[in-house]
């Protein structure tokens, strides 16, 4: 059988419809309330110095107090942001456009979270096309829809937390589609971009070029180089454009020395403390590496058309995360797009999609996590909340050992699934493709 060429080039892409208007604004709804009283006291603090550092033309890499300048306490010592430069850009815009001009804690707090609602949403919609063009039944579009727009962790980590996982995510899954679209110089600049919002979405150019190497070793280079000059535009340019007096490098050592949350050193914990990972402890933040080699031996095969190509980015990120030392709950939504289509498309069970969502969620839990949202409006319930539930944190520790334990499980059971070999085309009578593999086909 002959297949048709992808979207943009065989025929056109189509968007899908809003499959329902009322779940959109729903979720609209339910985000902008999260959104406006709630927020991380770590990070929502980083984020509103950050955007003023930046606004102001200082650089966001400095730690100064900003006590004076949002008149709160927790300004005084804060940490410098671990972030490459697009998002601290966006932050310093969102600030010049919001927080210079009214002075309003609140609206500041809200417009921060504003594009990670937008991205959200933009999530939701490109998968509900993605599964459409492939040919998904419109109940199980809907359903993928109706998933991203009201899934409680992406709620709980975008709006209400408002942590950025979800610009990562929708960066990355276009990436996978505009390559499968045949514009790799488009896919490599959004991917590059991803890449550059927060270095998890990295793996996912391992894939990309083993795809592009079992197609052509020109087009394979060509994607590298045009990758390799949007980290410049995007990652080192800002650090020579606006004067800012720290190399562009220092951040990634987070990715080595950090320790805890999810990853298995929680596990560790129980036993001994290494979460300053000292002496040979270091070691370990280097475990991901070797894991991902193997993994990257494992592409040999190549990579095969659209399911595939999300089959192997969804295991390559799982290797990432399941021999980092530090895994931080957000991270986590860059995996729900990928196992959502995977799941729609009958290639993961959908118990692996709950298990991906809900184990994060219920370990946010017994992280406290919930409790430090409460930083915006009711900062005094949230330090006594945190002082009470600090006399329990043995007890939390095991829960949260156990809970990274049945992570493990989960995500090492779905790297395996992703790496079988794919299942034989679906056929009707006498050996004839059915209407869903013909469909299928037309995009792949």
């Amino acid at each position: 059988m002959t297949h048709a060429g992808p979207p943009w080039v065989a025929g056109p892409w189509r968007w899908s419809a809003t499959p329902d208007r009322r779940l959109l604004v729903l979720s609209v709804v339910l985000q902008i309330a999260l959104a406006v009283l709630l927020g991380h006291s770590r990070d929502t603090r980083m984020f509103m110095a950050t955007g003023y550092l930046v606004g102001s033309g200082h650089s966001p890499y400095m730690p100064v107090d900003l006590t004076a300048v949002f008149h709160h306490v927790g300004f005084q010592a804060i940490s410098v942001v671990g972030y490459p430069p697009p998002w601290p850009l966006v932050l310093g815009l969102v600030y010049r456009g919001t927080y210079a001009l009214g002075h309003n804690f609140i609206v500041y707090n809200l417009a921060i979270k504003l594009p990670v609602i937008a991205a959200s949403i933009g999530l939701a919609y490109l998968v509900a096309a993605v599964l459409e063009n492939l040919g998904a039944a419109r109940a199980v579009v809907r359903k993928a829809w109706a998933f991203l727009l009201l899934n409680p962790f992406l709620l709980y980590v975008g709006a209400a937390w408002g942590q950025i996982d979800a610009i990562v995510a929708f960066l990355a899954v276009a990436a996978l589609v505009l390559l499968y679209a045949r514009r790799p110089a488009a896919s490599a600049l959004v991917l590059a971009l991803a890449v550059c919002f927060k270095p998890v979405a990295a793996p996912l150019l391992l894939v990309v070029l083993a795809y592009q190497a079992g197609r052509s070793a020109r087009r394979t280079a060509r994607y590298a180089a045009v990758f390799a000059a949007g980290v410049f535009a995007f990652y080192v340019a800002p650090f020579f454009v606006f004067g800012w007096d720290s190399s562009p490098l220092r951040q990634l050592n987070a990715h080595f020395i950090m320790s805890g949350a999810m990853s298995f050193m929680t596990v560790v914990r129980l036993v001994r403390d290494p979460l300053l990972m000292q002496g040979h402890w270091w070691l370990l933040g280097l475990a991901w590496i070797p894991a991902l080699v193997v993994a990257v031996l494992a592409l040999r095969r190549g990579v095969g058309g659209f399911d595939d190509l999300v089959k192997k980015s969804t295991a390559l990120v799982l290797v990432f995360y399941l021999t980092r030392t530090w895994l931080a709950e957000p991270n986590i939504v860059l995996l729900l797009p990928l196992v959502l289509i995977l799941t729609s498309l009958g290639e993961l069970d959908r118990r692996a999609l709950t298990a991906v969502w809900l184990i994060p969620l219920v370990f946010t839990l017994f992280n406290a996590s919930p409790l430090q949202l409460l930083f915006v409006a009711w900062p005094q319930a949230m330090e006594s909340s945190l002082a009470f539930v600090a006399r329990y944190g043995d007890a939390t520790l095991v829960v949260r050992a156990v809970l990274v334990i049945a992570w493990q499980v989960v995500g090492w059971w779905i790297v395996v699934t992703c790496f079988r070999r794919p299942r034989a085309a679906a056929t009707g009578p006498a050996g004839a493709p059915d209407a869903a593999t013909e469909e299928v086909a037309r995009w792949s």
